[in-house]
């Protein structure tokens, strides 16, 4: 059980990692390529991006405590203090969620009448994407991906907490 355990969350804490590194090289490659987007002339962009990078980054951090203590302590429980600097980090991402829709707005605003809305689209994208990530880490597991997790949402028929909303809760 452990071996299985060690395996998921460094399967988890690489998978966050690289997911952020591979959608920085993909930002970079379409402005690049598609540089009638301007994508990282638009604000919303920027902050959406940097939202989700942000919480690809904790993700990992988590992910990453969680493996390691398991593999040195030889327990699945996050470090308090781990917990503890997400559960203030968190406020960090809600003021983010929040800014966000003002720098669309202020998008808008700056390059009418000749919106780059396909830009716009991809910044929208992003920025739920970033939310749904947030949602999942912090409040509600929306990513079911292995058996366990199938077989327990077909059993309930509800979602389950996220891993560190039960930590937010067990320390309080």
């Amino acid at each position: 059980m452990r071996g299985k355990l060690e395996k998921r969350f460094f399967y988890l804490y690489t998978g966050e990692a690289m997911a952020a590194v591979i959608f920085f090289i993909i930002s970079f490659i379409w402005n690049k390529v598609f540089a009638h987007l301007h994508l990282y002339s638009l604000y919303s962009f920027w902050i959406s991006f940097f939202l989700l990078e942000f919480l690809l980054f904790q993700g990992s951090v988590y992910w990453f405590a969680k493996w390691k203590r398991l593999k040195k302590e030889n327990t699945a429980i996050t470090p308090a203090y781990i917990v503890h600097r997400l559960k203030n980090i968190k406020k960090w991402n809600t003021l983010f969620i929040i800014i966000s829709p003002f720098m669309f707005f202020v998008d808008l605003v700056r390059w009418y009448p000749s919106v780059p809305a396909t830009g716009l689209y991809i910044a929208g994208f992003i920025y739920v994407f970033a939310i749904l990530e947030y949602i999942n880490y912090f409040h509600i597991q929306l990513s079911y991906d292995n058996f366990s997790d199938m077989k327990y949402l077909l059993k309930s028929k509800k979602l389950k907490k996220s891993c560190l909303r039960k930590d937010f809760e067990r320390l309080g």
